[in-house]
Protein backbone atom coordinates (compact mmCIF):
# COMPACT_ATOMS: atom_id res chain seq x y z
CA UNK A 1 0.00 0.00 0.00
CA UNK A 2 1.39 3.60 -0.99
CA UNK A 3 1.83 5.90 1.68
CA UNK A 4 -1.12 8.20 0.23
CA UNK A 5 -3.43 5.08 0.51
CA UNK A 6 -2.58 4.69 3.90
CA UNK A 7 -3.24 8.07 4.92
CA UNK A 8 -6.41 8.07 2.86
CA UNK A 9 -7.77 4.56 5.05
CA UNK A 10 -10.58 4.86 6.97
CA UNK A 11 -9.09 5.18 11.03
CA UNK A 12 -9.36 1.86 12.21
CA UNK A 13 -11.88 1.74 15.09
CA UNK A 14 -10.90 0.40 18.69
CA UNK A 15 -11.81 -3.03 19.33
CA UNK A 16 -14.72 -3.63 22.09
CA UNK A 17 -15.50 -6.08 24.77
CA UNK A 18 -18.55 -6.83 26.37
CA UNK A 19 -18.91 -8.29 29.95
CA UNK A 20 -22.93 -9.58 30.16
CA UNK A 21 -24.43 -11.52 27.20
CA UNK A 22 -27.51 -10.44 28.01
CA UNK A 23 -30.19 -8.81 25.90
CA UNK A 24 -29.00 -5.74 25.70
CA UNK A 25 -25.48 -6.81 25.60
CA UNK A 26 -25.32 -9.29 23.00
CA UNK A 27 -27.36 -6.81 20.42
CA UNK A 28 -25.59 -3.63 21.51
CA UNK A 29 -22.60 -5.46 20.41
CA UNK A 30 -23.93 -6.75 16.89
CA UNK A 31 -25.01 -3.22 16.19
CA UNK A 32 -21.42 -1.73 16.87
CA UNK A 33 -19.75 -4.77 15.20
CA UNK A 34 -22.72 -4.21 11.94
CA UNK A 35 -20.85 -0.44 12.35
CA UNK A 36 -16.97 -1.83 12.30
CA UNK A 37 -15.66 -1.66 15.86
CA UNK A 38 -14.00 -5.30 16.31
CA UNK A 39 -15.15 -7.51 18.79
CA UNK A 40 -12.72 -8.59 20.81
CA UNK A 41 -14.28 -11.32 23.36
CA UNK A 42 -17.47 -11.29 25.19
CA UNK A 43 -18.51 -12.77 28.80
CA UNK A 44 -21.65 -14.66 29.57
CA UNK A 45 -22.87 -17.60 30.79
CA UNK A 46 -25.87 -18.51 30.92
CA UNK A 47 -27.24 -20.68 28.85
CA UNK A 48 -29.41 -18.19 27.26
CA UNK A 49 -26.65 -16.00 27.24
CA UNK A 50 -24.33 -18.90 25.07
CA UNK A 51 -27.66 -18.91 22.61
CA UNK A 52 -27.88 -15.39 22.10
CA UNK A 53 -23.53 -15.10 21.55
CA UNK A 54 -24.49 -17.99 18.92
CA UNK A 55 -27.33 -16.16 16.81
CA UNK A 56 -26.23 -12.82 16.95
CA UNK A 57 -22.03 -12.54 17.43
CA UNK A 58 -21.58 -16.21 15.94
CA UNK A 59 -17.70 -16.41 16.10
CA UNK A 60 -16.17 -14.64 18.97
CA UNK A 61 -14.20 -15.60 21.87
CA UNK A 62 -15.89 -16.50 25.01
CA UNK A 63 -14.02 -15.80 27.84
CA UNK A 64 -14.06 -14.66 31.47
CA UNK A 65 -14.97 -11.53 32.65
CA UNK A 66 -10.89 -9.69 33.33
CA UNK A 67 -10.00 -11.24 30.04
CA UNK A 68 -12.57 -9.35 27.92
CA UNK A 69 -11.49 -6.54 29.80
CA UNK A 70 -7.81 -7.03 28.84
CA UNK A 71 -8.79 -7.77 25.81
CA UNK A 72 -10.73 -4.38 24.93
CA UNK A 73 -10.11 -1.00 24.18
CA UNK A 74 -13.43 0.04 24.91
CA UNK A 75 -15.51 -1.83 27.69
CA UNK A 76 -19.06 -2.69 27.56
CA UNK A 77 -20.28 -3.24 30.55
CA UNK A 78 -23.66 -4.77 30.04
CA UNK A 79 -24.81 -6.37 33.56
CA UNK A 80 -27.92 -5.80 36.13
CA UNK A 81 -27.76 -2.38 37.92
CA UNK A 82 -27.14 -4.23 40.69
CA UNK A 83 -24.33 -5.81 40.41
CA UNK A 84 -22.32 -2.98 38.66
CA UNK A 85 -21.00 -1.86 41.29
CA UNK A 86 -19.39 -4.95 42.41
CA UNK A 87 -18.07 -5.91 38.68
CA UNK A 88 -16.13 -2.96 38.37
CA UNK A 89 -14.33 -3.21 41.85
CA UNK A 90 -13.88 -6.59 40.59
CA UNK A 91 -12.08 -6.22 37.27
CA UNK A 92 -10.31 -3.13 39.04
CA UNK A 93 -9.07 -5.14 41.67
CA UNK A 94 -8.17 -7.71 39.80
CA UNK A 95 -5.87 -5.13 37.44
CA UNK A 96 -7.55 -6.12 34.63
CA UNK A 97 -8.96 -2.49 33.44
CA UNK A 98 -6.25 -0.25 32.82
CA UNK A 99 -5.33 3.64 32.51
CA UNK A 100 -6.85 5.23 29.15
CA UNK A 101 -9.02 2.27 28.59
CA UNK A 102 -13.10 3.58 27.73
CA UNK A 103 -15.01 2.00 30.22
CA UNK A 104 -19.23 1.98 28.98
CA UNK A 105 -21.75 0.83 31.09
CA UNK A 106 -25.09 0.88 30.12
CA UNK A 107 -27.45 1.33 33.34
CA UNK A 108 -30.10 3.82 33.65
CA UNK A 109 -29.93 3.91 36.97
CA UNK A 110 -26.18 4.64 37.74
CA UNK A 111 -24.21 7.55 35.71
CA UNK A 112 -20.46 7.94 36.04
CA UNK A 113 -20.37 7.63 40.47
CA UNK A 114 -20.12 3.60 39.76
CA UNK A 115 -17.42 3.92 37.79
CA UNK A 116 -15.13 5.85 40.04
CA UNK A 117 -12.78 2.82 40.87
CA UNK A 118 -12.42 2.42 37.46
CA UNK A 119 -11.66 6.28 36.52
CA UNK A 120 -9.42 5.85 39.39
CA UNK A 121 -6.94 3.89 37.65
CA UNK A 122 -6.88 6.11 34.67
CA UNK A 123 -9.85 4.84 32.87
CA UNK A 124 -12.04 6.87 31.01
CA UNK A 125 -16.14 6.04 31.81
CA UNK A 126 -19.17 6.81 29.90
CA UNK A 127 -23.07 5.61 31.51
CA UNK A 128 -24.85 5.43 27.74
CA UNK A 129 -28.11 3.79 28.34
CA UNK A 130 -30.37 2.76 25.49
CA UNK A 131 -34.31 3.94 25.91
CA UNK A 132 -35.43 0.69 24.62
CA UNK A 133 -37.03 -2.39 25.73
CA UNK A 134 -34.80 -5.32 24.32
CA UNK A 135 -36.05 -9.15 23.06
CA UNK A 136 -32.12 -10.05 22.86
CA UNK A 137 -32.97 -11.05 18.98
CA UNK A 138 -31.94 -9.93 16.25
CA UNK A 139 -35.30 -8.17 15.82
CA UNK A 140 -33.51 -5.56 18.08
CA UNK A 141 -31.12 -4.56 15.45
CA UNK A 142 -33.68 -2.38 13.51
CA UNK A 143 -34.91 -0.53 16.40
CA UNK A 144 -31.57 0.96 17.37
CA UNK A 145 -31.66 3.35 14.28
CA UNK A 146 -34.79 5.19 15.77
CA UNK A 147 -32.96 4.88 20.04
CA UNK A 148 -32.42 7.39 21.87
CA UNK A 149 -29.19 6.67 24.47
CA UNK A 150 -29.11 8.52 28.02
CA UNK A 151 -25.59 9.77 27.81
CA UNK A 152 -23.28 10.90 31.33
CA UNK A 153 -19.74 11.57 30.45
CA UNK A 154 -17.00 14.42 31.09
CA UNK A 155 -16.89 16.77 28.37
CA UNK A 156 -13.74 15.51 26.65
CA UNK A 157 -15.47 12.24 26.31
CA UNK A 158 -18.17 13.63 24.75
CA UNK A 159 -16.54 12.59 21.16
CA UNK A 160 -16.26 9.44 22.02
CA UNK A 161 -20.23 8.67 23.45
CA UNK A 162 -20.98 10.36 20.26
CA UNK A 163 -19.10 8.15 17.69
CA UNK A 164 -21.14 4.72 19.61
CA UNK A 165 -23.92 6.25 18.98
CA UNK A 166 -23.85 7.63 15.76
CA UNK A 167 -21.99 4.01 14.85
CA UNK A 168 -25.50 2.35 16.50
CA UNK A 169 -27.93 4.33 14.32
CA UNK A 170 -29.40 6.46 17.16
CA UNK A 171 -29.41 9.66 18.91
CA UNK A 172 -28.00 10.99 22.08
CA UNK A 173 -29.60 13.20 24.96
CA UNK A 174 -27.24 14.35 27.66
CA UNK A 175 -28.49 13.30 31.46
CA UNK A 176 -26.62 15.17 34.70
CA UNK A 177 -24.80 12.65 36.90
CA UNK A 178 -27.70 14.08 39.39
CA UNK A 179 -30.99 13.62 37.55
CA UNK A 180 -29.71 9.62 36.66
CA UNK A 181 -32.09 8.21 38.73
CA UNK A 182 -35.15 10.41 38.02
CA UNK A 183 -34.11 9.96 34.50
CA UNK A 184 -34.79 6.23 34.91
CA UNK A 185 -37.68 6.52 37.51
CA UNK A 186 -39.28 8.26 34.22
CA UNK A 187 -38.30 5.21 31.52
CA UNK A 188 -39.36 2.54 34.14
CA UNK A 189 -42.81 4.29 34.90
CA UNK A 190 -43.38 4.71 31.17
CA UNK A 191 -41.91 1.40 30.15
CA UNK A 192 -42.89 -1.51 32.46
CA UNK A 193 -45.78 -0.10 34.02
CA UNK A 194 -47.50 0.60 30.48
CA UNK A 195 -46.75 -3.49 30.29
CA UNK A 196 -48.29 -3.79 32.99
CA UNK A 197 -51.48 -1.88 32.23
CA UNK A 198 -51.99 -3.49 29.14
CA UNK A 199 -51.50 -6.68 30.24
CA UNK A 200 -54.42 -6.17 32.64
CA UNK A 201 -56.42 -4.63 29.94
CA UNK A 202 -56.16 -7.67 27.92
CA UNK A 203 -57.08 -10.08 30.80
CA UNK A 204 -59.90 -8.16 31.52
CA UNK A 205 -61.03 -8.33 27.95
CA UNK A 206 -60.38 -12.21 28.13
CA UNK A 207 -62.57 -11.86 30.77
CA UNK A 208 -65.54 -10.01 29.11
CA UNK A 209 -65.63 -12.95 26.03
CA UNK A 210 -63.77 -10.64 23.47
CA UNK A 211 -61.91 -12.74 21.04
CA UNK A 212 -58.90 -11.10 20.05
CA UNK A 213 -58.11 -8.78 23.42
CA UNK A 214 -54.95 -7.85 21.18
CA UNK A 215 -56.62 -7.05 18.35
CA UNK A 216 -59.38 -4.74 20.19
CA UNK A 217 -56.74 -2.91 22.25
CA UNK A 218 -53.51 -2.23 19.25
CA UNK A 219 -56.02 0.40 17.55
CA UNK A 220 -56.74 2.49 20.65
CA UNK A 221 -53.73 1.85 22.53
CA UNK A 222 -51.90 3.03 19.19
CA UNK A 223 -53.72 6.16 18.73
CA UNK A 224 -53.53 7.13 22.57
CA UNK A 225 -49.66 6.46 22.81
CA UNK A 226 -49.22 8.60 19.97
CA UNK A 227 -51.62 11.60 21.12
CA UNK A 228 -49.70 11.27 24.62
CA UNK A 229 -46.60 11.72 22.92
CA UNK A 230 -47.70 15.10 21.04
CA UNK A 231 -50.01 16.52 23.17
CA UNK A 232 -49.66 15.75 26.73
CA UNK A 233 -52.46 15.73 28.97
CA UNK A 234 -55.01 17.27 26.19
CA UNK A 235 -54.68 13.60 24.56
CA UNK A 236 -56.69 12.82 27.93
CA UNK A 237 -60.52 11.09 26.79
CA UNK A 238 -62.84 8.93 29.08
CA UNK A 239 -65.30 9.28 31.51
CA UNK A 240 -62.35 10.17 34.08
CA UNK A 241 -61.45 13.65 31.99
CA UNK A 242 -65.41 14.04 31.08
CA UNK A 243 -66.80 14.25 34.81
CA UNK A 244 -68.65 10.61 34.51
CA UNK A 245 -68.92 9.53 37.89
CA UNK A 246 -71.31 7.05 37.17
CA UNK A 247 -69.31 5.52 34.85
CA UNK A 248 -66.11 5.02 36.60
CA UNK A 249 -68.71 3.58 39.48
CA UNK A 250 -69.98 1.09 37.30
CA UNK A 251 -66.39 0.22 36.40
CA UNK A 252 -65.09 -0.42 40.02
CA UNK A 253 -68.57 -2.61 40.41
CA UNK A 254 -67.55 -4.83 37.42
CA UNK A 255 -63.58 -4.97 38.49
CA UNK A 256 -64.57 -6.07 42.09
CA UNK A 257 -66.65 -8.73 40.97
CA UNK A 258 -64.87 -10.03 38.48
CA UNK A 259 -61.12 -8.86 38.94
CA UNK A 260 -60.56 -7.56 42.60
CA UNK A 261 -56.89 -7.97 41.98
CA UNK A 262 -57.25 -4.94 39.35
CA UNK A 263 -59.51 -2.61 41.37
CA UNK A 264 -55.83 -0.93 43.09
CA UNK A 265 -54.22 -0.20 40.06
CA UNK A 266 -57.32 1.22 38.46
CA UNK A 267 -58.16 3.45 41.55
CA UNK A 268 -54.52 4.55 41.66
CA UNK A 269 -54.61 5.96 37.97
CA UNK A 270 -57.64 7.22 38.01
CA UNK A 271 -56.93 9.43 40.97
CA UNK A 272 -53.40 10.76 38.92
CA UNK A 273 -55.78 11.36 36.04
CA UNK A 274 -58.50 13.23 37.79
CA UNK A 275 -55.65 15.27 39.50
CA UNK A 276 -54.13 16.20 35.96
CA UNK A 277 -57.61 16.94 34.41
CA UNK A 278 -58.17 19.31 37.12
CA UNK A 279 -54.61 20.87 36.36
CA UNK A 280 -55.15 21.23 33.08
CA UNK A 281 -58.44 23.05 33.70
CA UNK A 282 -60.67 20.12 31.78
CA UNK A 283 -62.22 18.72 34.96
CA UNK A 284 -64.18 20.80 37.69
CA UNK A 285 -62.47 20.31 41.09
CA UNK A 286 -65.98 19.31 42.71
CA UNK A 287 -66.64 16.78 39.83
CA UNK A 288 -63.23 15.44 40.82
CA UNK A 289 -63.89 14.93 44.17
CA UNK A 290 -67.43 13.10 43.62
CA UNK A 291 -65.01 10.97 41.42
CA UNK A 292 -62.38 10.38 44.08
CA UNK A 293 -65.04 9.74 46.80
CA UNK A 294 -65.95 7.13 44.58
CA UNK A 295 -62.54 6.16 43.98
CA UNK A 296 -61.86 5.50 48.16
CA UNK A 297 -65.31 3.85 48.33
CA UNK A 298 -63.74 0.66 45.70
CA UNK A 299 -60.79 0.75 48.01
CA UNK A 300 -62.54 0.57 51.17
CA UNK A 301 -64.94 -2.40 49.83
CA UNK A 302 -62.24 -4.45 48.96
CA UNK A 303 -60.55 -4.45 52.58
CA UNK A 304 -63.63 -4.37 54.47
Amino acid sequence: MTADAASSAPPTKPCIGVIGAGRVGAVLAAGLTAAGYPLAAVAGESDASRTRIETLLPGVRIDKPTAVSRAAEILLLTVPDDTLDNVVRMLVASGAIRSGQIVVHTSGRHGLGVLRPAVGVGARGIALHPAMTFTGTDLDLERLASCTYGVTCASEDQSIAEALVTGLGGRLVAVSEANRELYHAALAHGSNHLVTLVSQAIDLLRSADAEDPALVLRPLLSAALDNALAFGDAALTGPIVRGDVESVAAHLRSLAAQSPATVQSYVVLARATASRAVAAGRLEPRRAAAMVEVLNDALAGLSA
